[in-house]
């Protein structure tokens, strides 16, 4: 079976980012896009981030176009638009699709037919959460926040 080490993205700046290199860390995955009401939430997810990343948790944000077109800049756009509104420091890929024809294989993987959390992802901002050994855990709804309670138990309880 499969784990999140087994993938490989490609940064926002276009550099390899294989996903091994988190063995052994928590990792929150959540699809973005900068046009979206709950964009916002690139703050809680920052704070969650400075919160916790000294004990182990990675965030990777995966921007995403598909949904209402909410994510139509190119990487470069995207970057400078963090970089202006939401200065993040979690890593971030390249544009990705989450769902359809054109799913991505780590998708495949979290929300895919073989997924224990299978079904498509019904908006942007829904987040995975990968246990140290690499196995997914928990998949939560895009309107939970980075900072809700459940979210931050669950990353605690991984730690």
């Amino acid at each position: 079976m499969a784990n999140l080490y087994d993938f490989e993205l490609s940064s926002i700046d276009d550099t390899s980012l294989p996903l091994k290199q988190l063995t052994g860390k928590v990792v929150l995955l959540v699809n973005v896009a900068s046009r979206c009401g709950l964009t916002p939430q690139y703050a809680g997810l920052e704070g969650l981030y400075q919160e916790y990343k000294d004990q182990g948790l990675e965030i990777i944000a995966l921007p995403c176009n598909q949904f209402l077109g909410q994510e139509p800049g190119t990487d470069a756009e995207i970057k400078q638009f963090c970089e202006l509104n939401y200065p993040v420091s979690f890593q971030m890929s390249s544009k990705i699709e989450v769902n359809g024809e054109n799913r991505i294989p780590l998708y495949e993987w979290l929300a895919g037919d073989a997924s224990k959390f299978k079904g498509d992802i019904t908006w942007n901002f829904e987040k995975f959460l990968v246990d140290r050994n690499g196995q997914l855990v928990k998949r939560f709804h895009p309107k939970i926040e980075p900072q809700d309670a459940e979210i931050k138990i669950s990353i605690e309880e991984l730690l």
